[in-house]
């Protein structure tokens, strides 16, 4: 397809590529790579357009991998897991849901399910929750489409450094095309929802990551309140209590999205009114308690749009971080009604994942899309950038090449296998120039 413009969830990023394709198979992505690099044109993957950077933008080919999904096999791993292969363009959330048909489960997921598998790894997804890493410490294999139009698998066994590198491969390396996770029993997770105070949580803050399977608050700037997220695992068997029809669509739909763009329409007009908006806010969102299926408790509905910038912090600085926040937005005119997200996860050895080598605080600020960022958000990433702290490949950040060499250890051998598997460039664009080696 030509003369196609593509936007991104946020609508901060536009593409207008040369072409606009959606191969139904394998077979045809190669040919399309191919093809491209024939034309001298770059290709970029796209998958459901939740990433906030400009990461799948390119004016030569951006291929959709909406056709390429379901599950390939189901095959019983040497560890006890379940390994289960599908195809790149899975959403998550049809993926889970079948998943739990089969009598299994994703270990740990984000709060949005609409990603692509693909997409969702590639550029660092996390839940929370102190024992669980990311999404792609999930994935046991890879098939990656290369430059040259070869298909490789790679895994822990094979290929190890590519695979290494194609964990979190921010779209640099090729394009996967399947990818094969470990999975484990359907679970059940029992959640409770309950308001505190910013002091009270950050005084008893190691208590909570600690003894609870998934722990995350939110803070309301300008206030000191917060909403705990506390949710514990269960055997899928466990009677199911989820929310009433009536309260999930109260707090899920009505609260915290069609009121919640009432809120901010009205304090981007009125933006003093924001500290008290807040207050009424958290109070708003009362105290709940349900059970039901793992992935729709992981899961939350966004529709109110915005631009988001996190950073991932030594798990150690979640405080220091939060106060330092909270200071500047006292000295500071800059008002801000959406929540600061605070959630946590182990570290792993994955070379650019956000949580290499340390347990990891993540923290998220957002502003909504009508209101200008930017001030807010440099002022938040100093304050990350002084304790260490790396960005989310998929969100909003302004470091460069030399910044990221500082940042991961790994990071030269991450492009010394680019060079290798794609010397010509061809899955270049502007978002990779700026932060890898040239």
């Amino acid at each position: 397809m030509t003369g196609h413009t593509w936007k991104n969830w946020a609508g901060n990023q536009i593409a207008r590529p040369a072409e606009y394709l959606a191969p139904r198979t394998i077979d045809e992505l190669r040919s399309v790579v191919l093809r491209a690099a024939e034309s001298g044109l770059r290709v970029k993957c796209v998958g459901a357009g939740h990433s906030f950077t400009s990461i799948a933008v390119t004016d030569g080919v951006q291929v959709s991998l909406d056709m390429l999904y379901g599950i390939e096999s189901v095959v019983p791993g040497a560890d006890g897991s379940t390994l289960v292969t599908v195809l790149a363009g899975t959403r998550l959330r049809e993926l889970t849901a079948r998943l739990w048909d089969l009598g299994l489960a994703m270990t740990n997921l984000g709060d949005i399910d609409s990603q692509s598998v693909a997409g969702a790894i590639s550029t660092g997804t996390h839940g929370t929750g102190a024992r669980f890493g990311g999404l792609a410490t999930q994935v046991r294999a890879l098939e990656i489409l290369t430059a040259d139009g070869q298909l490789i698998n790679c895994s822990a066994m094979f290929d190890t450094d590519l695979f290494d590198a194609a964990r979190v491969g921010i779209g640099a390396l090729g394009i996967i095309t399947k990818v094969t996770l470990a999975c484990e029993p359907a679970f059940a997770l029992h959640a409770v929802e309950a308001p505190a105070t910013l002091d009270g949580t950050l005084a008893h803050l190691d208590e909570s990551v600690s003894g609870v399977d998934h722990f995350e608050f939110y803070w309301f700037p300008h206030t000191d309140r917060v909403l705990t997220k506390r949710n514990t695992r269960l055997p899928a068997d466990t009677p199911l209590s989820p929310l009433g029809s009536v309260r999930a669509y109260i707090d899920d739909e009505l609260l915290s999205n069609t009121v919640f763009e009432v809120v901010n329409r009205a304090v981007t007009r009125f933006p003093r009114a924001t500290p008290r908006i807040n207050m009424f806010s958290a109070r708003a969102l009362s105290a709940r308690e349900f059970t039901d299926r793992s992935y729709r408790v992981f899961a939350s509905s966004r529709t109110v749009r915005f631009r988001e910038m996190e950073y991932a912090v030594p798990a150690e600085s979640t405080t220091y971080v939060l106060r330092e926040i909270d200071r500047w937005l006292e000295s500071s005119a800059v008002t801000v009604a959406f929540p600061v997200e605070v959630r946590f996860a182990a570290g792993d050895d994955i070379w650019l994942s956000t949580a290499y080598g340390r347990d990891t605080a993540y923290i998220a600020v957002h502003q909504y899309h009508r209101v200008d960022h930017r001030e807010y958000f440099d002022a938040v990433e100093a304050i990350a950038r002084s304790v260490g702290g790396r960005p989310h490949w998929g969100k909003l950040n302004s470091l460069r090449a030399e910044e990221f060499a500082g940042t991961y250890e790994h990071f030269d051998d991450f492009c010394d296998i680019r060079d290798k598997f794609d010397p010509d460039r061809l899955f270049d664009n502007e978002y990779l120039q700026q932060r890898l080696r040239k």
